[in-house]
């Protein structure tokens, strides 16, 4: 049977394994815990330097903390085999800079959830969303 210190060992060793993956540093990437209905929901956030935004990477469920972050992993070792790329051009109502940013998903909607993550969808214009050519 594990200890809880053998988890937490376990989960900064995923965490660290997902960061590296992805080719992120600690201040560009959150792992952001939360209980939903008995389970552990990880919702994995980037954050980009540039413009100082964060944008929702990826969602998983698991049965605790340690199962949600190796779904993660399994996610992050495999997105760009099962998702579109997605380009979308955008606007903070107080910035007027229009900034590009990408993401993986399954479709349109998707994309646009990642990039209205956790924020008033009123604060964001969007100008476009541009499905990827597959390279």
């Amino acid at each position: 049977m594990e200890t809880s210190a053998d988890i937490h060992v376990e989960s900064a060793r995923v965490q660290k394994e997902i960061k590296s993956y992805l080719g992120l540093n600690s201040s560009e990437l959150v792992f952001e815990f939360s209980n939903l209905e008995g389970k552990a929901k990880l919702d994995l956030i980037t954050i980009n330097p540039r413009h100082n935004q964060s944008f929702l990477f990826h969602s998983e469920m698991g049965y605790d903390k340690l199962d949600a972050l190796k779904k993660m992993m399994d996610y992050v070792k495999n997105y760009r085999d099962h998702e579109s790329s997605y380009t979308i051009q955008w606007m903070t109502k107080d910035d007027k800079q229009l900034h590009t940013s990408y993401f993986r998903a399954s479709n349109i909607l998707d994309s646009l959830d990642k990039l209205y993550y956790g924020r008033d969808r009123n604060t964001i214009t969007v100008f476009s969303v541009v499905l990827n050519p597959v390279s």
